[in-house]
């Protein structure tokens, strides 16, 4: 089984970001704390080099997971009521006229 692995700059122009933006979520996926439409997530990446210090590639079905999850649904309009007809003089609440003893 191949994978396509994308370097950091092609993952965040498939994504529609800046590189530093996509460095700034994976730190917050690591931390537990990334969030994409009010669902936490978690990016799986691959990071090469000597005790992981080199650089990151993620897979190609990881971004297009990334992207499914971004993707806005729209919803169904919730129908309006019809407007109620104003009463002539809204401030007064009793009904006008000389109190009665």
């Amino acid at each position: 089984m191949t994978t396509n692995l994308l370097t950091s700059r092609d993952a965040a122009a498939r994504l529609g970001i800046s590189p530093l933006t996509l460095y700034d979520w994976l730190s917050q996926s690591d931390a537990g704390t990334f969030m994409i439409r009010g669902v936490e997530t978690t990016i799986h990446y691959f990071q090469g080099g000597r005790k992981g210090q080199g650089r990151i590639k993620m897979a190609e079905s990881e971004v297009n997971r990334l992207l499914s999850l971004m993707a806005a649904s729209p919803r169904q309009r919730l129908p309006r009521k019809s407007p109620q007809p104003k009463r002539l003089l809204q401030h007064i609440t009793i009904t006008p006229g000389r109190p009665e003893n």
